[in-house]
């Protein structure tokens, strides 16, 4: 397939890995690209030389396009930014904030720029900051969330109809079905998480994966709506902030519960009680731990069978 996604990026299939944090090293996101998708080191989690250090061991293993993902809301981002241009990374998702900032700053440099947002104010304003493409990421999706709550079936049409740039569907898409229903919303990609979380290749701790694995339909809920909503996983952490927010709790009161490392304890290193377990309302899809190239092509080919399903369905 060729659209302006595909060329865009330079890839094969427009399959975009998101960059999650603790999932998403350098393991994962050349094992997309290897496989014709775009894959993402997400840089959120890391300390600026262990980012160096993804991009680097990401570039030794795959000769084709990858990307970097850069929450802007982080204190560093200054660093993460000098060596992505150092490093020579082609290709920047930004995401949680401002993308007038940074996106004159990459594009200068010859970086293709892409930016997540939630609703068409932010659409529009990432547009007008000269960005390449946008992510519109749904209610659905794991991690950081828009507080709008906003469904990827109401909001890609909405997007795709209020910018003129190529837009990337993401949330609640972990099948070739999915993916043939935000191209008939007018997305030109989708960007998969949950998928990919528990892929061979993700650096998430094995008791994450696994869990993910046994999720069931409202298995996850959007919690700290009132400092930065995110979509967790259900267990004695997540049972707290609803407890916290239940009785009024402010921004201050849920920073202090979250603490630090909170995400860090249960992605990256199993906590499934008292950990942050980011992960998306598809994740009640999931049943197997899989490569991330068969994740890859399963939806690929789902993708082509469900197309020639429905232009073969008589009038």
């Amino acid at each position: 397939m060729q659209n302006r996604i595909t060329q865009l990026f330079g890839i094969k299939y427009p399959i975009i890995q998101a960059g999650m944090v603790w999932c998403s090293g350098w393991k994962l996101a050349a094992a997309v690209s290897n496989a014709g998708g775009l894959g993402i080191i997400g840089a959120g989690s890391m300390y600026p030389e262990v980012f160096r250090e993804h991009v680097r061991k990401c570039m030794a293993n795959t000769s084709r396009p990858f990307a970097v993902n850069v929450p802007l809301l982080y204190p560093n981002v200054k660093e993460i930014f000098d060596i992505i241009v150092e490093t020579g990374v082609k290709i920047v998702f930004t995401s949680a904030g401002n993308p007038g900032t940074w996106t004159s700053f990459l594009k200068e440099r010859g970086i293709v720029v892409v930016h997540v947002i939630a609703n068409t104010k932010f659409a529009l304003k990432a547009q007008a900051a000269g960005v390449d493409a946008i992510v519109a990421e749904g209610f659905e999706a794991g991690g950081h969330n828009g507080r709008e709550e906003t469904t990827t079936l109401c909001l890609v049409p909405m997007i795709s109809e209020a910018v003129d740039l190529p837009v990337i569907a993401a949330g609640g898409i972990a099948s070739g079905k999915a993916m043939l229903a935000a191209f008939a919303l007018g997305a030109e990609g989708v960007q998969v998480g949950s998928a990919f979380a528990v892929a061979e290749e993700s650096s998430a701790h094995p008791n994450f994966k696994n869990r993910i694995t046994t999720a069931m339909e409202g298995d996850t809920a959007l919690r700290m709506k009132q400092l930065v909503p995110v979509r967790l996983l259900k267990n004695a952490f997540a049972d707290a902030i609803a407890a916290a927010e239940a009785e009024g709790a402010g921004p201050e009161r849920l920073l202090e519960m979250l603490g630090r490392a909170r995400a860090k304890a249960g992605m990256f290193e199993g906590d499934l009680e008292e950990g942050e377990l980011e992960i998306g309302q598809i994740a009640a899809m999931i049943r197997e731990i899989k490569p991330a190239a068969e994740i890859l092509h399963q939806i690929w080919s789902e993708f082509l069978k469900e197309k020639e399903r429905l232009i073969n369905i008589e009038e």
